[in-house]
């Protein structure tokens, strides 16, 4: 009988201006790895970069107790199309000689998985897939995740991997196991087509204390700056048994009892949706702490949802406000109106969270958007009595946005994925320079 094939997961480094492990674990990766386990048998490996919590660290980065923390970090050169750009520039994670050693104390793999977030962290996959090639030869590389999806083509040209899937990765991947492994070792479907999302291997994981948590994929909305429906063209929601299932038996399985949302449109349909997984979460008494970094959708929060997200342990809410400027609102999002935030915050406020305790993201560095405009935001969000937090934007392929700053001549169409970072923008296109950038925030 055949001996089930060995597979490689592969989280490879951050390399950025800046990076802060708000709530970050590799959610697709890890489900990549459950489809390789149905489909295939697999045994599965996980090398992850970003593990702050690798026991043989020299110096561990301080955590906070619901799993945020910094990450440990190294100094690099800048790459040359961002030499201009006077910050520094760091590969986040753990030191390449721990993960060259975490390499060789695996078996020697039959594929190995590679992730990759941001576009412009490519240059991390680069130095990943080199110490594969260095560790285990010709092994096959597959790269799946945001930046194969959002830029093929370069991922192709310039990642080092030997298959690029595009779209979520437990579609694709079972031809690419087939191509690798013969069509005899890997099996049907991995997964029924009412559930849009495979549970996740979280055994692989180090630290369990707190997982991702993902009840539905893409968003029905159309806003000009986001990705979301480029990379999932549906609004495909779970079920509520699957959520709870995953819930209950990582607390079973793993003790954990924090769980952070990394939806696009948490609250989207909630009637029909997170409200029912919530009211179930309440009804079977379950001791959880939720928290909600991507933002979520105001318009959805009125006085009983408010008091159902309290009971149900969401501690952490981000708002997805984008801008109080009505204009701009109006011409890049259809998921605002006039009064939301002064509704969402008083019904909030009034099932007992502290208006300060609550987070509103306001976007900066729109195309034609101008800095006065950010700070008319900033002081509106502060006399509400909230907390603004500041999304920089980023040129996403794709997007409205993008098209149009290519129509304009600022960007090429094959422009290097590292110009899509979100701090880059303002030293080469932007309409807010870079000291307007730091002074936004101030009173």
């Amino acid at each position: 009988m055949p001996q089930p094939p060995d597979l490689l997961l592969l989280n490879p480094w951050i390399t950025d201006f800046t990076a802060y492990d708000f709530w970050v674990k590799p959610l697709g990766l890890l489900a990549a790895g459950a489809t390789a386990r149905r489909v295939a048998g697999a045994r599965l490996h996980l090398v992850d970069c970003l593990d702050a919590n690798e026991p043989s660290l020299p110096r561990p980065p301080r955590r906070r107790a619901d799993g945020r923390g910094p990450f440990p970090k190294e100094r690099i050169a800048k790459p040359d199309v961002l030499r201009p750009v006077p910050r520094r520039y760091s590969r986040y994670g753990l030191p390449v000689p721990l993960v060259r050693e975490a390499l060789r104390r695996v078996p020697r793999p039959e594929a190995v998985l590679v992730t990759c977030t941001m576009t412009y962290w490519y240059p991390g996959v680069q130095t990943a897939v080199g110490l594969v090639r260095e560790t285990f030869g010709s092994v096959p590389v597959i790269l799946g995740g945001i930046y194969a999806t959002l830029c093929p083509e370069h991922a192709r040209a310039q990642s080092g991997a030997d298959f690029v899937v595009t779209g979520p990765g437990e579609n694709a991947l079972p031809a690419v196991l087939r191509a690798i492994l013969g069509d005899g070792a890997v099996g049907a479907s991995p997964a029924p087509d009412d559930e849009p999302f495979p549970a996740p291997a979280f055994d692989l994981l180090r630290d369990k204390s707190w997982l991702p948590l993902l009840t539905s994929r893409g968003c029905p909305y159309r806003c000009t700056f986001c990705a979301s429906r480029l990379l999932y063209p549906e609004f495909r929601k779970r079920s509520l048994d699957s959520v709870l299932a995953e819930v209950e038996n990582a607390g079973r399985a793993y003790g954990t009892r924090q769980f952070a949302f990394y939806d696009d449109a948490l609250f989207v349909d909630r009637d029909r949706h997170i409200g029912p997984i919530l009211e179930e979460v309440v009804r079977r008494g379950l001791d959880l702490a939720f928290h909600a970094p991507n933002g979520v959708h105001i318009r959805e929060i009125d006085d009983g949802f408010a008091r159902l997200l309290r009971r149900a342990g969401v501690r952490t809410l981000f708002l997805s406000q984008e801008s109080l400027d009505a204009e701009l609102v109006a011409a890049r999002t259809p998921k605002l109106a006039a009064g939301d935030l002064e509704r969402a915050l008083a019904a909030l406020e009034g099932a007992g969270y502290r208006r300060e305790e609550v987070g509103v993201y306001l976007l900066a560095g729109l195309p034609g958007q101008s800095a006065e405009s950010v700070r008319e935001s900033v002081r509106r969000v502060r006399r509400l009595g909230a907390v603004p937090r500041l999304s920089y934007f980023s040129p996403i392929p794709g997007t409205e946005e993008w098209e149009a700053l290519v129509r304009a001549g600022k960007i090429t169409p094959g422009a290097d994925p590292l110009l899509h970072n979100k701090l880059v923008f303002p030293y080469f296109w932007g309409d807010i320079s870079p000291d307007e950038f730091a002074s936004l925030l101030k009173p």
